[in-house]
């Protein structure tokens, strides 16, 4: 199965079904964590390790770097901004889900030796589209009612 075209995101927003949702998670993680190599427009490859190891624990999905280059570099084919996709698809994201994409983008950002501008615009960016609240953002998630 290939993640990179991002069906899942669109099919999910088209039809509303719960079916797809555990396809969107792995194309959100995907889609959020390989923008997030060249968010400083210096793709490292402890950055594409790092994101091929969180997308193998986090969804049991072994892709190759090829693939999350070319997941990083899909903007150019798609209709409309990874914002707004972000926008529909937090609405059938479990708070969990959310914090766990949260998660591995401060890792992947944290991955290299430094942290640009551009790096924390584009977690700032994700993480308004994802809705995240201060405490998701810190990883916080309420366990019992």
């Amino acid at each position: 199965m290939s993640l990179i075209n991002f069906d899942a995101i669109r099919e999910l927003v088209r039809s509303g079904s719960a079916k797809h949702k555990q396809e969107l998670f792995k194309e959100v993680m995907l889609m959020v964590l390989a923008r997030a190599t060249r968010a400083d427009s210096n793709v490292e490859s402890v950055e594409v390790t790092q994101v091929r190891n969180v997308l193998k624990e986090q969804t049991g999905e072994d892709i190759s770097e090829a693939d999350i280059l070319t997941a990083a570099s899909s903007e150019v084919f798609e209709s409309q901004p990874l914002e707004r996709y972000l926008t529909n698809a937090t609405r059938k994201l479990s708070d969990a889900e959310r914090v766990a994409i949260l998660s591995a983008l401060a890792g992947v950002i944290r991955s290299d030796a430094e942290i640009r501008y551009t790096e924390t615009d584009f977690f700032d960016r994700v993480a308004t589209s994802l809705r995240a609240t201060p405490s998701e953002i810190a990883g916080l998630i309420v366990t019992s009612g």
